[in-house]
């Protein structure tokens, strides 16, 4: 995570986050932490807000007869939280999120788990619409406190060079 403090007069500074563009190298990675112990009680949270009716992810009865033997976190929930562990390493300062691709849940997270995620810088090329911006294109990996690949996604992004970011334009 690239943080710093930016000074905005004599003894103030101003905590930032993020890259710019030109911050981004191919083959860079980034261990996204803290790491993300998940409970149960999120869990079913999560499947009530998004409707998600599989008893296999709140039926304890339900899921001893399946071959987990328990309740499994719900894929949508292992993935929002690969993607928020990541945005304040790739795309906090994105101007916008422009796809997911190859979304590959590998191993499945249980309550009391902790999903670990980092991402590699996999591809990356300046806007041929947006000359103040590029596109990068990142790797993210999920894994459980026992380095156990739980799942797989590439995401790519619209960031802003220096110089064009929101930031830049407000008091932010």
């Amino acid at each position: 995570m690239v943080q710093f403090n930016k000074q905005l007069g004599e003894k103030r500074f101003r905590q930032s986050f993020g890259r710019h563009y030109e911050e981004f190298t191919v083959g860079d990675v980034y261990e996204h932490r803290p790491g993300r112990t998940v409970t149960e009680t999120e869990n079913t949270w999560f499947t009530l807000l998004t409707m998600n009716t599989h008893p296999l992810h709140f039926d304890a009865e339900y899921a001893k007869a399946s071959e987990f033997k328990r309740c499994i976190i719900a894929s949508p929930f292992t993935v929002a939280l690969m993607v928020g562990m990541s945005v304040s390493d790739v795309s906090q300062k994105a101007i916008a999120n422009l796809g997911w691709t190859d979304i590959k849940l590998t191993h499945p997270l249980f309550a009391g788990d902790t999903l670990y995620a980092e991402s590699e810088v996999t591809d990356k090329r300046e806007s041929k619409s947006r000359p103040g911006a590029g596109l990068v294109t990142v790797k993210t990996i999920g894994l459980n406190q026992h380095s156990k690949l739980i799942g797989s996604f590439s995401r790519t992004m619209l960031i802003p060079k220096i110089g064009h970011g929101f930031e830049e334009k407000v008091n932010y």
